[in-house]
């Protein structure tokens, strides 16, 4: 038995090593699935008000579409990722030129604002409100996230999908990427609070993060215990043979108070988040430092754990970058003068410049791959410059689709004459499910930690067919959203 269980052990470890990676293409075209769904739902709630009331058949759907699409895209539709975009466009454009089952929500217009100057209207106090397209980036990430960490120990996966070993380009090396990136655009809310007063001393932000950093440290430790003990299979050049992470999380938020007190010389995260990107770049190329990470024996407890240790430089760079973003994205957007030109406008406008930071992030990376360039190849083992900059580029890409959508689908958002309309509003522009998974993402994730490794020590997932692996994937998935949504409706936010 013990045999039995070692043997499928190295031949699961084996599974995920043997890892080439996809195209960037590839990966942008299965991800694109879930901006298309988001489209659908979108159209359905703004021309037919499908999901309201939110009944049992209404709740299925938010599910089909949120959430079993995304496992679709990655598992028996990841070699057609086009022709399921296309099963869910179709039906979206369809429905969009429908009459609409409900009048919208009319603009309303602020009386005596000068003309040619920005207004908000009166009633509106809040100056970071709930932002729907937000909610639906961060839900749609992490139901990838959870999807992808059962589904990669199943052959309906492919392996393209799964992390790289050394160099390429994955799913999966994505998606940890832009869980931290999405962490940062969220840290951005206490940042553009406290530009409001005096800055706290730098004692008292180190405190501020030791809370914020200890239950991270702790579930990384639990983690860490768990996986010994159990004898739980692992790829040690993912982290290191300690590393996971979650200490990976746990030590952004210190490293990000001592990165604010260079905000006062370099007023722009965005350019401290370069700047960090380039020194790491430089110092894995002008030293020996990136042989060491990719070759040298494990000796000590640095040696066994280089991946962490170093990489944590590229994700504390990618966790500034969308800090960056979330400096324009969070804050109230102000109407633009109504004579001011389109350009102007657009400019000016939350989806303006994330199109121009997709754009801005997206030359930097193919500078830094290119033949013209730098010649640098993509390594979430070492997160790199260009691995920072892909994760910049596609999330900034992301979130200006479903910023896109909104616009499209719900143009009268912001016109609300007081807090509640407008928060009734963005509820009625959101789904369901998506918000469930927003508000309790990091307890979500950690339940589909344990969930993937009760599965893993209970059933024989290399040796499922597809069928059998799906029938496992969707009844996981269910149980997540279930969990969420229950949470939801009971107003729990866990906070780790």
């Amino acid at each position: 038995m013990v045999v039995a269980a070692n043997g499928y052990k190295a031949q699961k470890e084996a599974f995920v090593s043997n890892l080439t990676g996809g195209s960037v293409w590839e990966i942008n075209t299965v991800t694109l699935v879930a901006p298309t769904a988001v489209l659908l739902w979108s159209v359905l709630q703004s021309r037919q008000r499908f999901f309201i009331p939110y009944t049992p058949a209404a709740c299925l759907t938010d599910f089909l579409l949120n959430c079993a699409a995304i496992l679709f895209a990655t598992t028996l539709y990841s070699s057609f990722p086009v022709a399921l975009n296309l099963l869910l466009l179709a039906p979206a454009t369809l429905a969009y030129f429908t009459p609409a089952a409900a009048p919208r929500h009319a603009r309303v217009k602020v009386a005596g604002a000068p003309k040619g100057q920005q207004t908000s209207p009166a009633g509106l106090s809040d100056p970071f409100p709930i932002k729907p397209f937000v909610t639906a980036y961060r839900g749609t990430m992490m139901v990838v996230t959870c999807v992808a960490i059962l589904a990669v120990d199943f052959k309906v996966f492919p392996r393209r999908f799964g992390k790289v070993e050394n160099w390429g380009t994955s799913l999966m090396d994505l998606g940890v990427g832009s869980f931290v990136f999405s962490a940062g655009l969220v840290a951005a809310r206490s940042a553009l609070t406290g530009r409001t007063g005096k800055m706290p001393s730098l004692n008292k932000r180190l405190v501020t993060a030791a809370r914020h950093s200890l239950p991270l440290l702790i579930l990384g430790f639990v983690r860490l215990y768990s996986v010994k003990e159990l004898d739980y299979a692992e790829h040690v050049t993912e982290y290191g043979v300690h590393w996971n992470f979650f200490f990976t999380l746990g030590l952004l938020p210190p490293f990000v108070a001592l990165f604010q007190s260079l905000f006062s010389i370099i007023p722009s995260y965005a350019a401290l988040a370069l700047l960090l990107g380039v020194i790491y770049e430089a110092i894995l190329d002008f030293t020996d430092l990136k042989a060491f990470i990719l070759t040298a024996p494990r000796t000590d407890l640095l040696s066994k754990n280089r991946e962490g240790v170093f990489s944590f430089f590229g994700y504390l760079a990618i966790f500034l970058a969308g800090q960056a973003t979330g400096m324009y994205v969070l804050p109230r957007e102000q109407t633009p003068p109504t004579d001011a030109a389109f350009s102007a406008q657009l400019r000016k406008s939350v989806l303006g410049k994330l199109a121009l930071w997709s754009v801005v992030w997206t030359l930097l990376f193919a500078f830094s791959t290119s033949y013209y360039g730098l010649v640098l190849s993509v390594s979430r083992r070492l997160a790199n410059l260009p691995y920072f900059l892909w994760v910049a580029a596609f999330n900034c890409g992301q979130l200006a689709l479903f910023c896109a959508i909104e616009r499209l689908c719900f143009p009268s958002l912001r016109g609300a004459p007081d807090d509640e309309t407008e928060r009734q509003r963005c509820r009625e522009a959101t789904s369901r499910v998506l918000h469930a998974f927003n508000r309790n993402g990091l307890a979500i994730f950690l339940l589909a930690n344990l969930l993937t490794g009760l599965v893993n020590l209970s059933l024989p997932t290399l040796n499922m067919g597809h069928l059998q692996a799906m029938a496992v994937l969707l009844a996981y998935v269910s149980v997540l959203a279930g969990v969420a949504l229950i949470l939801d409706s009971r107003s729990i936010s866990i906070k780790l």
